[in-house]
């Protein structure tokens, strides 16, 4: 449904996007996870058309989207971070100016507002004007005005950013149901809106595509942690894990017992390390309390992503299948 390949955007002479290439399948539910300023934004302005590429492809359901915006815009709905919602209309008024703009049949207005109203739950305010609306209500509309003209992709720019906790479990829980029907890509800087919602995650930052996997080899990757208890003091035993051959990181944790200094130790994924770890430390006579796998959090692993300034060789379409 959606290929992008080698896009990159300057603005002036600053980087703004360099050189990313993703695919998206029908059907799925990717999140594009970032700081701040990371290059999200910019990306989904360039697939929905409101901004040119200096240069790559966008290929939107078959479409050109660089040489025909206009063809490709008519498959995808599009939600920015800031909805564009003309306050002195009512909800349903507002929906037929979109319905009117985006071409829609005039004898297929109805079915499509009607329907947009039912997937956003909001039916009930279709009489109120914009403004006297609440932020959530507000940005079910948003969502609404993506949904005229039934494209068959959604792409939702920080979709729940400003919103309170129940605002925000409505909206994902409004995300959910839509993508029994769309294909959704959607933004977000909070790792935790992007699991709770998506299964794969592409993570940008300063503009290079970091990472491209699922949550769950996320996790699997992330599982390179032991924990270690020594008696001996802090210094001494990282002293000696440091130099144990295949230790790659010694970081100090509170220890449960006095006397013991407790550490997480990163080590190489050689089955053959932790052996040599037991047994360097039994030659430098430092008694071991205990040797355990632990699992790196999610957002440690994104920590460790973003902070690697080199990007992750992603597999070419060809070599994924």
């Amino acid at each position: 449904m959606i290929t992008v390949s080698n896009l990159t955007k300057y603005y002036g002479n600053k980087l703004g996007v360099e050189d990313v290439s993703f695919h998206i399948e029908k059907g799925e539910i990717v999140g594009m996870l970032g700081p701040n300023g990371a290059g999200k934004s910019t990306i989904m302005r360039m697939l929905a058309g409101y901004m040119t590429p200096t240069s790559g492809k966008i290929i939107i359901n078959g479409v050109d989207a660089v040489a025909d915006p206009a063809e490709a815009a008519r498959h995808i709905g599009y939600l920015p971070e800031l909805p564009p919602l003309y306050m002195e209309m009512s909800v349903e008024r507002y929906l037929k100016f979109l319905a009117e703009i985006r071409r829609v049949p005039r004898e297929k207005h109805a079915s499509h507002i009607e329907e947009a109203m039912e997937l956003a739950h909001v039916m009930e305010v279709r009489k109120r004007l914009i403004r006297n609306l609440s932020k959530g209500y507000r940005q079910r509309v948003g969502i609404a005005q993506a949904l005229i003209g039934r494209p068959e992709i959604l792409i939702f720019d920080e979709p729940t950013v400003g919103l309170d906790p129940r605002q925000i479990a409505e909206v994902r829980a409004l995300i959910e149901r839509l993508h029994r029907n769309h294909t959704i890509l959607l933004s977000s800087h909070i790792l935790s809106e992007i699991r709770m919602t998506c299964d794969r995650v592409l993570i940008i930052n300063q503009g290079k595509l970091l990472c491209d996997d699922s949550f769950t080899r996320l996790a699997e990757d992330s599982i390179q942690r032991y924990s270690v208890q020594l008696k001996c003091d802090m210094e001494r035993a990282k002293s000696a894990l440091l130099s144990i051959a295949g230790v790659t990181g010694v970081e100090s944790a509170d220890a449960s017992l006095v006397g013991v200094s407790q550490l997480y130790v990163t080590i190489t994924p050689d089955g053959g390390t932790l052996d040599r770890l037991a047994s360097a430390l039994a030659a430098a006579g430092i008694p071991l309390y205990e040797l355990k796998r632990t699992t790196k959090t999610l957002e440690e692993v994104f920590l460790s992503i973003i902070s690697n300034p080199v990007p992750q060789r992603l597999p070419t379409q060809e070599e994924a299948v």
